[in-house]
């Protein structure tokens, strides 16, 4: 079981939670020391503290190392936290029309008039308590709680961007068009989330904010191009329209293929998660053979399909699940000699094998064909994919919209010159790959917590005595799981808190959702347990139809985090 070890009472830290091996949890006896908590480590980071998120109840701190976060988790509990200095500097002013679908509603539950339901939200100061949900999109506390209010029973398939909306006891801004079940009370045209700015997002943890009451919105400028979302169509289009001398043209995408690096970090607080490849390990194998930094952009595909052709000359890896890869020469290829000198053939068709750099010369088209095992690929390119960087990134992230749209027929990607070395890597063995559905189990290791304890014993074992199905409607996103329902030992619902990638989620339903690496940076359900960082990479290539059974290490001592705390008298 987990380990949660508690400080005297003195103490603002009530106890530290391991959240995997990679992060702790800090439970806190309230919002003001969240908040306190946050403005420290903010200003005082930990030594290898990476991000800090906070939420309702609970500081998530991330480590860079699975030493560094034992020592993070000490030190939190060794903390006197003390209350951040406010002062009027910062304060965001939010100009409000105040006519939401959901305002009369507001009232009656309120018991206000709907003038008293305005005059409640603009006769007091938010504070940004943490983000999450979207970008952009933060989670407001007021003075008091006279506008606390259920969300709505049913939420709405599309809230517009700028509604301004109350739930619980918070108050927030949607930042972009999305579903969402909090109560509309009005509309703005500030922009939440604009990545034009030095600072995209408008409000952040421990900002002030005031709502000022206004006839007539004002809108914010144009959607521009640094706005450009991995959901939007538009990005596809103007990618195809560019012209690209050296790099590589998409002929067919395959089911999804996503331009991914090894993703952003540190903008937890900003609710942007980390995205980039699923499998870190193929992607850093795919570019060490093309002589890449580990980091550079590469194409991630799922279940075969993608179909590329060179732009020139280039030097290209293909790691990840084992497939056929399959390249056609163009007819009009100026070819001297024979098969036997070394030369392409035009018109001829050769295959290539994995995890080896090859020459895909101008006009040759390579075809990646059906996994034989596993479930995605990494194609390198030599000098990486040139797309635009967003937060320091080039991922998509399919969450929350940011960064290069799924790819397209007829868009070219450029190659860039993201090098490490003037020589291309020699070829390299691959691991073993979880077998295609019917063929085989993918065992996958487990850290207990931090929210174990909402389990008995018999639902911990039937977690790992089970073959759990990965569903079809599974994505980056998370892996959602079919088999026995896994029943909670406690009512109610958790308050939201930090998560990460490798998180086992239980909804009410018992059925987990394995959290991947687009997921929501804050979740409200609680997590039984978190998958090893060494084993997401494995995960990732799980296919749909794809059986998993997981594995409790909690005495391992490479995994387990434990934390030991001499009480006070």
């Amino acid at each position: 079981m987990e380990t949660v070890m508690h400080t005297a009472t003195a103490k603002r830290v009530r106890s530290v939670r391991p959240v995997g091996t990679r992060a702790v949890l800090a439970e806190l006896d309230g919002l003001q020391d969240v908040l306190a908590l946050q403005d420290m480590l903010n200003k005082s980071p930990l030594q290898g503290q990476v991000d800090v998120l906070a939420a309702a109840e609970t500081v998530m701190v991330v480590g860079e190392s699975a030493a560094a976060t034992r020592a993070i988790g000490t030190r939190l509990l060794e903390l006197e936290i003390t209350a951040p200095e406010v002062t009027d500097s910062g304060l965001v002013v939010i100009e409000t029309v105040y006519d939401g679908d959901d305002l009369a509603d507001v009232a009656e539950l309120t018991g206000l008039s709907v003038d008293g339901v305005i005059a409640a939200h603009t006769g007091q100061i938010w504070t940004v308590a943490f983000a999450g949900f979207a970008p952009g999109f933060g989670y407001m506390v007021g003075e008091n709680e006279a506008l606390t209010v259920p969300r709505r029973s049913s939420p709405r398939t599309a809230v517009p961007a700028g509604s301004v909306a109350l739930g619980g006891q918070y108050s927030a801004v949607y930042p972009r068009s999305s579903p969402g079940g909090w109560q509309l009370i009005g509309r703005t045209g500030a922009r939440m989330w604009d990545l034009d700015r030095a600072q995209p997002a408008l409000v952040r943890p421990g900002d002030r904010v005031h709502y000022k009451a206004v006839r007539e919105v004002v809108t914010a400028g144009a959607h521009s191009a640094g706005n450009t979302s991995a959901g939007d169509s538009q990005a596809g289009d103007s990618d195809k329209e560019r012209h690209t001398e050296s790099g590589l043209r998409i002929l067919n995408p395959g089911p999804q293929s996503l331009v991914q690096d090894l993703g952003r970090r540190g903008f937890g607080p900003l609710g942007v998660s980390a995205a980039g490849a699923l499998d870190r390990a193929s992607l850093r194998r795919a570019n060490r053979l093309v002589g890449n930094a580990l980091s550079a952009a590469a194409i991630e595909s799922v279940n075969g399909g993608l179909t590329v052709e060179a732009i020139g000359d280039q030097v290209i890896a293909v790691a990840g699940a084992p497939t056929t890869l399959t390249i056609e020469s163009p007819s009009w290829v100026d070819s001297e000699g024979s098969d036997d000198d070394g030369y392409v053939q035009p018109g001829s068709q050769r295959t290539v094998p994995m995890a080896a750099p090859f020459a895909l010369l101008d006009g040759e088209v390579l075809t990646v064909g059906a996994p034989e095992s596993g479930f995605r690929n990494y194609v390198a390119i030599r000098g990486g994919v040139d797309a635009p960087e967003v937060l320091g990134s080039r991922s998509a992230d399919t969450m929350s919209g940011i960064g290069p749209a799924p790819l397209v027929v007829g868009q070219e990607l450029p190659a860039g010159e993201d090098t490490a070395s003037t020589a291309v890597g020699s070829p390299e063995l691959q691991p073993d790959f979880p077998g295609l559905p019917g063929h085989g189990v993918t065992v996958l290791d487990v850290v207990p917590g931090p929210r174990a304890d909402w389990f008995d014993q018999e639902a911990l074992d039937s977690l790992c005595g089970q073959d759990w199905l990965v569903t079809p409607q599974s994505n980056r996103v998370g892996m959602r799981l079919d088999g026995t329902p896994l029943r909670r030992t406690r009512e109610g619902e958790l308050p939201s808190e930090g998560t990460m990638a490798g998180a086992l989620q239980i909804p009410p339903a018992g059925l987990p959702v394995l959290f991947l690496a687009d997921h929501p940076i804050t979740g409200g359900y609680p997590v039984i347990g978190v998958v090893r960082d060494e084993h997401l990479d494995l995960a990732a290539q799980v296919p749909i139809g794809g059986r998993i059974r997981f594995r409790l290490v909690p005495d391992a001592p490479d995994f387990t985090t434990t934390f030991t705390k001499t009480p006070e008298n």
